[in-house]
């Protein structure tokens, strides 16, 4: 893997459970590096026709996240390219096959286990490029034991959510070093109702405790400059897939 700038390689904070357009925005302007929508029953539930007409008043470059629990492989890939997502998460008991399916007719797939699953070590038979670990009830904000993602996977394919909240996001990291963090109840006034204060602080938090683990990790270059290793930016990952 390339390195890259610390600017660039900044760990990635995924806000989901985005219902409105204002809070999309909101999450955008604090500097979250992608939005997440749910499309699966929960209090978060969004109808793609909703969710196309906020992405269409994103700023290009937001990487958009669609979160998915056992749909049809087809009906995926098909709300995907109406809306023009950048990305899907498949948030169930999704089948190798059926995930595989997806993850070639999408360009970033996030497959998710709940922590200490039997399946994730059969993670790389899923296609997907990241592996998101949550707690054993998504969206209930019950924080998980940390330890039981402690090596499923390489931690540049990591993404962790669970429980997640700006007092807690810092350690999180600290003890995993994943890629990203993801988080939707930790940071709401209500349900499907993000707070601006929580959604500033938990991105202020998890990015510092970012460079922190970085910094862990800088090497010295052949020619006395700095350079940061072990993490890939959200724009070099859609690169590695165009390259493919």
């Amino acid at each position: 893997m390339s390195t890259a700038p610390a600017h660039e390689s900044e760990l990635f904070v995924k806000i989901c459970g985005i219902t409105s357009e204002a809070d999309a925005l909101l999450a955008v302007g604090m500097g979250a590096s992608a939005v997440g929508f749910i499309f699966a029953p929960s209090p978060r539930q969004m109808a793609p026709a909703a969710v196309a007409d906020i992405v269409k008043r994103l700023p290009h470059e937001t990487v958009t996240v669609g979160v998915f629990r056992d749909e049809s492989p087809r009906r995926v890939v098909e709300i995907a390219g109406q809306i023009g997502l950048r990305a899907v998460q498949l948030h169930g008991f999704e089948s190798a096959e059926d995930a595989r399916w997806v993850a070639e007719r999408v360009h970033w797939t996030i497959k998710a286990f709940p922590a200490g699953h039997r399946n994730i070590e059969r993670f790389s038979e899923y296609g997907a490029q990241t592996l998101l670990v949550d707690g054993p009830n998504p969206g209930s904000g019950e924080l998980f034991d940390w330890r039981l993602a402690e090596g499923v996977v390489d931690p540049t394919r990591l993404l962790v959510s669970g429980g997640l909240r700006p007092d807690n996001v810092a350690g999180a990291v600290a003890h995993l070093h994943p890629w990203g963090v993801d988080v939707a109840s930790g940071v709401e006034a209500s349900p499907g109702v993000k707070d601006p204060g929580k959604v500033r602080d938990f991105v202020l938090a998890a990015r510092e405790a970012g460079r922190l683990v970085a910094a862990e990790h800088l090497d010295d270059g052949l020619d006395g400059s700095v350079v940061v290793t072990g993490r890939r930016s959200a724009t070099d990952l859609f690169d590695w897939q165009d390259d493919d």
